[in-house]
């Protein structure tokens, strides 16, 4: 069978082709609003339209949940397909002919292991389920199992239980009887080969929870022990494949997708049999975390379904405090929480098998209360004597505020804390700014650490140094992370403890953050005007002068200063619209061109046969020509600016990179928030493109301000650790201040050319 992805000019024909009003429209009724459609989001329920979908920029966008993208961002997301499959989706409606290209070596040899492995599995799960119902001891053992546990048949299809006979090699000889490669089946966890070369399965004598992928694919397994041995463990699960990551993977989501969308919420509970009996029940939008702590990615996975979450807890206190955590990590990806706290001697499993549908939907509506409350209850419970506990607990739960990424959602929260607590509303907003700023400085700093590790893991000959780079990375950001926190003389001791907020220095605002709105509106002015022309270039020897297109400009400026995109997203973003400039521009723009001409001289021959029939003499048919040359030359030249306009939009929209794709997509339909600096003087708006010589040099001088700025402070923070040190180098000191006053002298220049009149230190 021949194993091939789509061609380049097959994806790029579905750009080309796709229609955003058109792809839209099957799913979402839209209305003509001004140049744009609006219609009700089709990603959560609202009453109120507020997904608009732009044909000119080949976008949509929910202004309320935020979802939306190009036309294959929004198949992907409203289908649940991946990448190469929302483009054939697109392929199909616009019966353009999917041509594909032959896989490299590589390429070929990754597939073959993940079709492989896939395949593995799901002969692997057909093998359980086989197991429970046509083997005496799947269903004496496997099968009365699940009838003690409540489980019946439509469960038991719905989740393709099963369960794994107690023969040390049954599985490995059914599958390489079929004819499954032993690597594979390795590969998998299904199988283990011993030290001596021996394999044997893994899961021998356990009833069988397959994981499935959001798209339906077996990825894994989870095997439960039947026997009482204490020293056989409970569980156990597949481990890390190439085609199974257990921290991007929720237990049941596959099932439970639809009903967590039509119902606009998501329950968490913990185990595999909480979302069997919960789905059983007739309550179908529940997933787990199986047994493990929530992660970022399967929060993610949460995310793209809906903004609403409810935690079910059984009455477990231990296990409750324990897993608080994961509240405070759905609350920093900016999801809605309520926590479910059930009866005494309860858990989803057994509540759900000892009342119907209707009492577990009605007990989930009484009793789910706001995080607040509930972290608040269980926090405060045993300390209410203890002045010292209670206020731990309180800032405890201010820090769980902290997390909250919209400010208003924190602003009622903070209110309502301030409330609860008695304690005035001032001093928890500082408290809650101070635990922001602590958690800005531990990702930058962890981002640091993971530079670190970086640099050393791709340095020849130090593999064996690894750990102890490691160490020492941690160590220094240990060391600058107390010092940041610590107070050095009497009157930083003073404002340590002053009701007054403090003025958070670089310290607390890295580098990275400092210079991300800069950078961001940067980027932003390369990706809607980056294949325009600015101003012009003379070329050495030559009298002739060649235009430079914004790209361009902006790549020379930065090399000439050694600077380039800190964030790393925004650096992966601009080499890769460099890569489209180099590699496919002058094709594309020519394919475009040979269009445009074609629809030139197709307006003109319809113009004139027009004037022919309408004008009366001959004068008028030159007079009409003349009009009509001047507006068709008018119109050849829009379209040609606008295909290079919308060029690395168009195209980075519709990346295969889900980061690439995401970001731009926010870029492009983000309203205009720029910088500081950048938005005291410039507004990015329709008409920008007309004073590019202008804008360009100023967001370029306005990222360089804050670079220079940085440098300034990184010197000031550098001599003032010198100084505390009682035999201090003085004349290094010196040489650093005059390293500063270099710096000063170059901010201040800059900022004449921003407009400012004087030079800003970081505040």
């Amino acid at each position: 069978m021949k194993r091939a992805v789509i061609d380049r000019e097959t994806v790029q024909k579905i750009i080309d082709t796709a229609d955003i009003v058109e792809v839209v429209s099957d799913f979402v009724h839209l209305q003509r609003r001004g140049a744009n459609y609006i219609g009700l989001c089709p990603f959560h329920n609202e009453r109120t339209p507020s997904f608009s979908v732009s044909r000119a920029k080949g976008i949509c966008k929910c202004f309320s949940c935020g979802k939306g993208g190009s036309p294959v961002n929004f198949i992907m997301e409203h289908e649940q397909l991946g990448y190469w499959e929302a483009l054939k989706y697109l392929a199909r409606k616009y019966h353009i002919e999917v041509q594909e290209r032959e896989l490299t070596d590589a390429e070929r040899a990754e597939q073959d292991a993940r079709q492989g492995m896939m395949g593995v599995n799901e002969f692997a799960m057909e093998h359980f389920r086989s197991n429970l119902t046509d083997t005496p001891d799947g269903r004496e053992i496997g099968l009365a199992y699940f009838r003690e546990r409540g489980i019946n048949d439509w469960a038991m299809e719905r989740f393709k239980l099963g369960y794994s006979l107690e023969g040390r090699d049954t599985l490995y000889k059914a599958a390489s009887e079929k004819g499954y490669s032993e690597k594979y089946l390795v590969d998998t966890g299904l199988c283990v080969r011993s030290d001596r070369g021996t394999v044997y399965d893994r899961f021998k004598g356990r009833v069988m929870y397959p994981i499935f992928t959001i798209s339906g694919k077996v990825v894994g397994f989870g095997g439960r022990t039947l026997k009482t041995d204490k020293t056989v463990a409970k569980y156990v699960n597949s481990p890390e494949s190439i085609i199974y990551s257990k921290k991007n993977e929720l237990y049941g989501l596959y099932q439970a997708k639809s009903a967590i969308v039509k119902n606009d919420k998501c329950i968490l509970v913990e185990g595999y049999m909480d979302v069997i009996s919960m789905h059983q029940s007739g309550v179908e939008n529940v997933v787990a975390s199986s047994g493990t702590s929530l992660t970022p990615g399967q929060i993610r996975l949460i995310h793209r379904f809906t903004q609403n979450v409810t935690v079910i807890y059984d009455s477990d206190p231990a296990g409750i405090k324990a897993s608080l955590r994961g509240i405070d990590m759905l609350l920093a990806e900016g999801l809605d929480i309520k926590v479910l706290l059930l009866p005494d001697g309860d858990d989803p499993d057994s509540f759900a098998q000892s009342h119907s549908s209707a009492e577990v939907e009605e007990y989930l509506q009484r009793n789910e209360v706001d995080f607040i409350r509930f972290k608040t209850g269980i926090l405060l419970k045993d300390c209410a004597d203890d002045p010292v506990k209670r206020a731990n607990a309180i800032a405890d739960i201010v820090r769980s505020i902290a997390m909250i990424p919209v400010e208003i959602k924190r602003q009622v929260y903070i209110k309502e804390c301030s409330l609860s607590f008695g304690i005035d509303e001032t001093m928890i907003l500082r408290q809650v700014a101070r635990d922001m700023a602590a958690g800005r400085e531990k990702k930058a700093r962890e981002a640091e650490r993971e530079k670190a590790r970086a640099s050393v893991a791709d340095g020849p000959g130090v593999a064996e140094n690894d750990e102890i780079a490691r160490q020492m990375a941690d160590e220094q950001a240990d060391r600058e992370a107390q010092q940041a926190a610590q107070p050095h003389t009497p009157a930083a001791a003073a404002e340590s403890v002053s009701p007054r907020p403090a003025q958070p220095g670089l310290m607390k605002r890295t580098r990275a953050s400092v210079l991300e709105p800069q950078e961001r509106a940067l980027l932003r002015i390369v990706l809607k005007y980056g294949m325009l022309d600015l101003g012009q270039d003379f070329v050495e020897g030559e009298e002739k002068a060649e235009p430079v297109k914004v790209i361009d400009f902006v790549a020379d400026d930065l090399a000439m200063d050694n600077m380039n995109f800190t964030n790393p997203l925004y650096h992966k973003i601009f080499d890769r619209a460099l890569a489209l400039r180099d590699s496919s521009w002058e094709s594309d723009y020519e394919q475009h061109y040979q269009g445009a001409c074609r629809r030139r001289r197709e307006a003109l021959e319809q113009g004139i046969a027009a004037l022919k029939e309408t004008a009366s003499d001959l004068s008028d048919i030159k007079a009409g020509e003349t009009l009509l040359n001047e507006r068709v030359a008018k119109s050849f030249e829009e379209d040609l600016r606008s295909f290079a306009m919308s060029y690395f939009e168009r195209l980075l929209t519709y990346d295969a990179d889900d980061e690439i794709r995401a970001a731009v997509t926010d870029m492009v339909v983000e309203r205009h928030q720029l910088s500081r600096i950048f938005t005291k003087y410039n507004q990015v708006g329709d008409a920008d493109d007309k004073r590019l010589d202008e804008l360009v040099p100023r967001a370029l001088i306005a990222l360089k301000y804050d670079a220079a700025r940085c440098a300034f402070d990184e010197l000031r923070q550098q001599i003032a650790q010198m100084q505390r040190q009682p035999d201090y180098d003085l004349e290094e000191v010196f040489r650093l201040m005059a390293m500063q006053r270099k710096w000063q002298q170059f901010c201040s220049e800059l900022a004449s050319h921003l407009g400012e009149r004087v030079y800003e230190p970081l505040r």
